[in-house]
């Protein structure tokens, strides 16, 4: 392996980015292999802390920003230190690699945390206000970024944080290179204006945005939505009390020719104009996720619009009323190949099993007394591949639901979630007796077996089932969510 070029090593670690543990174990074999692994841990450098066992975690922020300092100019490091932050003499040596420019993500939130637990704990010795020391910190840090990185890929300024909303790094050196490439944004509606406008005559391809939406929407955010060519993909998060923000930005947005491919809508439990969303005829992914019902009140102005690209629909907790999702269904089921549905509705799964017959996943609830339901809808949707159920309580009792799987799941379907509300009462038994009739299948493919928390692993003996069956082959994939990803 060490004789490999830097080019096949290159292609061979970008196939790590995700597995930054065995990622950065590559950093100690040799200096070829540090360069080109350094390079891609500090590609998005902020996630670091949450690949690594929960005793590192608090250490990792500190190494991260003690690096960064080394990279500083001697002028920043000068200006530090005449306000009362003292360097440590370490941080004066020359760095390794210059890190900062690696950096194609950049949070200016995480970065912030980091300077901030740095001077609480001391860390850093200080003599001046906490305050104004965190934001000369950052600016410094910030000016750095803006010269080293050559193009940033991502940009997150969520920062709900006053002091440093008006901090005017758009407008520092090297900004204009540094994001004219910009293509993943997400920040706050109410930074100021300033900051929107700065970067409206800065990016002009940014395909990712997110936005948490306050009472507040400064007038430059939809300047800069405006001027984006290639966005395709809104996330839109409402924080408490934002109603009025909300209600002025889907309206600003409806009004911009955007050929949207994916909208995706968080948070809200209030009346809200979903008439809005009927301009977005191109899109391909729609997420709506509601806790109250109430802020569907408004659907019925939707029911009756046609998505011809829509193939994944998502109601993560709160739907529409059932007769007008149904219309909605009859008029985008068809092509649909994702549907999420986070509560229950056992007319909504019989209409799913007849709507919508090209399906690929599907998340539902079942009652206990609707097997037959869960037939059905394998029946209808013979395309069916992955299904996500809950189980326990009141909902399907796991034993009898695999069984049913077992029995009557399509012919390609090979994914099973399972979601349980309370302990798992699955005995090895009839786990087992699951696999066992899984392998009798023809034609026969390996099922991927995730479970949604830790509750249906109820015994050691169950797990020792599930192993057995991962060496056997049965069991192609076997994990666990502590969430519900979907």
């Amino acid at each position: 392996m060490s004789q490999l070029s830097a080019d096949c090593l290159n292609e061979i670690f970008e196939y790590l980015e995700e597995d930054r543990v065995a990622l950065h174990s590559c950093l100690l074999v040799n200096r070829l292999w540090c360069e080109i692994s350094v390079r891609i841990l500090w590609r998005n450098v902020w996630n670091f802390k949450y690949t690594v066992p929960m005793r590192f975690r608090m250490d990792v922020p500190a190494q991260i920003l003690n690096t960064l300092i080394t990279c500083l100019p001697n002028e920043s490091k000068d200006l530090l230190n005449k306000n009362g932050i003292i360097i440590a003499t370490t941080a004066w040596k020359p760095s390794l690699f210059n890190y900062a420019s690696y950096c194609k993500f950049l949070s200016i939130r995480e970065i912030y945390l980091m300077i901030r637990y740095a001077l609480e704990t001391r860390q850093l010795i200080t003599s001046h206000c906490l305050d104004f020391d965190e934001y000369l910190l950052l600016q410094e840090m910030l000016k750095m970024f803006m010269r080293q990185i050559s193009s940033l890929k991502s940009l997150d300024y969520y920062v709900g944080i006053s002091r440093i909303i008006k901090l005017p790094f758009t407008s520092f050196p090297g900004a204009k290179d540094c994001m004219t490439n910009l293509s993943i944004l997400s920040c706050d509606s109410n930074i100021c204006s300033e900051f929107f406008y700065q970067l409206s005559q800065i990016c002009h391809n940014v395909q990712t945005l997110t936005i948490i939406i306050e009472n507040v929407v400064s007038n430059g955010l939809t300047d800069l939505i405006s001027m984006q060519r290639n966005l395709k993909h809104v996330t839109l998060i409402a924080a408490y009390g934002s109603e009025k923000g909300w209600v002025r930005l889907i309206t600003s947005l409806s009004k911009i020719p955007l050929n949207l491919t994916k909208l995706e809508i968080f948070g809200i439990d209030a009346k809200i104009p979903l008439i809005c969303l009927n301009t977005f005829i191109h899109l391909r992914q729609l997420t709506l996720s509601f806790d109250d019902t109430n802020a569907f009140i408004d659907f019925h102005n939707l029911q009756h619009v046609k998505y011809p690209q829509l193939r994944i629909l998502k109601f993560q907790y709160a739907f529409p009323k059932v007769e007008m999702l149904i219309k909605f269904l009859e008029i985008n089921g068809k092509d649909l190949t994702q549907l999420y549905v986070g509560c229950h509705d056992n007319l909504l799964n019989l209409t799913v099993a007849k709507l919508c017959p090209n399906l690929k996943k599907f998340c539902s609830r079942f009652m206990r007394n609707e097997l037959e339901t869960l037939t059905t809808v394998f029946n209808g949707c013979q395309s069916l591949e992955s299904l996500k159920l809950k189980c326990g309580a009141g909902n399907l009792k796991e034993s009898e639901m695999l069984d049913v799987v077992s029995k009557y799941s399509p012919k390609n379907f090979h994914e099973l979630k399972i979601d349980n509300d309370t302990e798992s009462e699955l005995s090895p038994v009839e786990l087992e007796s699951f696999f066992i009739n899984w392998m009798d299948r023809t034609p026969h493919q390996p099922i991927s077996f995730i479970l949604v928390g830790d509750r249906f692993i109820s015994s050691y003996r169950n797990m020792e089932v599930i192993e057995n069956y991962v060496r056997l082959g049965v069991v192609k994939k076997f994990g666990t969510e502590m969430y519900d990803e979907s």
